[in-house]
């Protein structure tokens, strides 16, 4: 069974979990080398990976580019946010959210995270409603200017063979939700009602939320399996099996979809472009390095989400690889060694990504080079307590007891990049320079990336609660 997974350091060793450990009592056999695939392989180029810095380096901002002036897309409202990452491609630009960040409301959703469940799971929201899942596959929806619950329902298996799990996710299309879940299985529920549609168990856990495009429903398996069913029906469609890795960070990607390319990353570190109609593969890249320095390079997860923009593929791994890829053709562009479990967010010229570090990098989106830094655990790291792991990893030093706190995806609004820490404070930093804005104690432990929904931005806490800023 798994560790207690909570609070302060980064990622460590929820990491050396193996894939039996995934939060369920039993895993079926994982079969890594079965890759066959009916038709013709389509096979890219290879190319070079352009490294800015050698990976012995520090990254650091470009000389030239220091106080240098670029172009970001104005904000837009948005209306829904259906996917983790809002859309298919895991990418909205710049949203029109947030204002003042005074807290609006913040309302309980059900169970929080402890030591046998932990809630991963971003909200999504269509049509006023905010959808949420709390750490025991508890699903609800919950109205986004009071945070009233609409409707709750429990999809906890009666089974005795799974008496805990976590992780899954949620995905808006056509007006269904789609759900996957630890406790293995995928559903269908009415997104008015919550009344289930249709619900298929699972060989394998899925810790990561699902995406849905073009009728179908993509998700990854904790064996690193790409698995595909039919919306409509659930029935289970073309699987993709990725190397298996025994270690891994309990954390899950989504898959980003663009046209007929699906686009996964795995806890092997492969980040794999496939057909969407057959799962024929595209092109395969690994985002892995070995560091002299840091035993835990060898985790080589990708737990944040592949985000398309613009015709490449931005991702991070916790191995130490941030990298930009030619969409069509798998063709490297460029990498910078930093070691993240977050999203990347690009807009207009740059990419922003937050290091597993602390610090927030601002990238030039077709070089690599750097804009600016800024190390957001300067001055926030203390001594105290706190239990020896972190959900999302690193150990907490019990001689010197040492606490750093670990920070959430990004979002991009109304000029400021967002983001939350573990230790409940949301930070607005000017996404120009890199200064720090506004800073805002919630109390509440914030490890998923915030969304946004008409000028209302929201984040699900660690405690089950979801608060509304505006």
């Amino acid at each position: 069974m798994m560790t207690t997974l909570r609070r302060n350091g980064l990622l460590a060793l929820m990491l050396t979990v193996s894939v039996a450990a995934t939060g369920c009592s039993t895993v079926g056999r994982i079969n890594p080398f079965n890759k066959e695939k009916d038709g013709p392989k389509e096979t890219a180029s290879e190319g070079q990976r352009v490294a800015v810095v050698a990976f012995d380096d520090k990254v650091e901002a470009a000389e030239g580019l220091k106080g240098a002036d670029f172009f970001l897309p104005d904000p837009k409202p948005i209306s829904e946010w259906a996917l983790p990452g809002a859309t298919p491609e895991q990418s909205v630009e710049h949203v029109a959210a947030g204002g003042a960040l005074d807290v609006a409301w913040r309302k309980g959703f059900g169970q929080k995270s402890n030591r046998g469940a932990h809630v991963t799971a971003p909200p999504v929201a269509v049509n006023g409603k905010i959808y949420v899942m709390d750490g025991e596959a508890r699903v609800s929806a919950m109205d986004a200017q009071s945070g009233a619950t609409v409707w709750s329902v429990d999809l906890r298996p009666s089974s005795k063979r799974d008496k805990e799990a976590f992780g899954g996710g949620l995905a808006i299309a056509d007006g269904k939700l789609y759900v996957t879940s630890g406790y293995r299985f995928v559903a269908e529920l009415n997104a008015d009602t919550g009344a289930v549609v249709w619900k298929k168990p699972t060989e394998q856990p899925i810790h990561g939320a699902p995406t849905v495009s073009g009728g179908r429903m993509f998700a990854v398996a904790i064996d690193n399996t790409l698995m595909t069913f039919d919306a409509a029906t659930g029935a289970e469609g073309w699987n993709y099996q990725a190397l298996s890795e025994s270690a891994r960070i309990l954390a899950a990607s989504s898959p980003a979809v663009s046209g007929d390319t699906v686009v996964a990353a795995f806890g092997s570190g492969e980040l794999v472009a496939l057909r969407t109609g057959n799962g024929n593969d595209l092109w395969n890249e690994a985002l892995s390095r070995a560091s002299r320095t840091n035993a835990l390079s060898e985790i080589r997860d990708i737990p944040g989400r592949p985000v398309i923009y613009q015709g490449d593929v931005f991702a991070v791994s916790h191995s130490g690889v941030f990298a930009a890829t030619d969409l069509r053709t798998g063709q490297a562009r460029w990498t910078l060694p930093i070691t993240g479990i977050t999203t990347p967010w690009a807009a207009g010229d740059v990419v922003y990504v937050v290091g597993k570090d602390g610090k927030i990098y601002c990238a030039a989106r077709e070089t690599g080079q750097v804009y600016w830094i800024r190390d957001l655990n300067i001055d926030r790291v203390k001594k105290g307590g706190g239990s020896f792991f972190n959900r999302f990893g690193k150990s907490t030093n019990k001689k010197s007891k040492i606490v750093r706190p670990v920070w959430s995806s990004p979002i991009l609004a109304n000029g400021r990049l967002v983001i939350g820490s573990d230790t409940g404070e949301i930070v607005a930093l000017n996404a120009k320079t890199g200064v720090v804005e506004k800073s805002v104690q919630v109390k509440s432990p914030l490890l998923i990336g915030p969304i946004a929904l008409n000028g209302t931005l929201y984040f699900a806490t660690d405690e089950a609660q979801l608060i509304a800023l505006r």
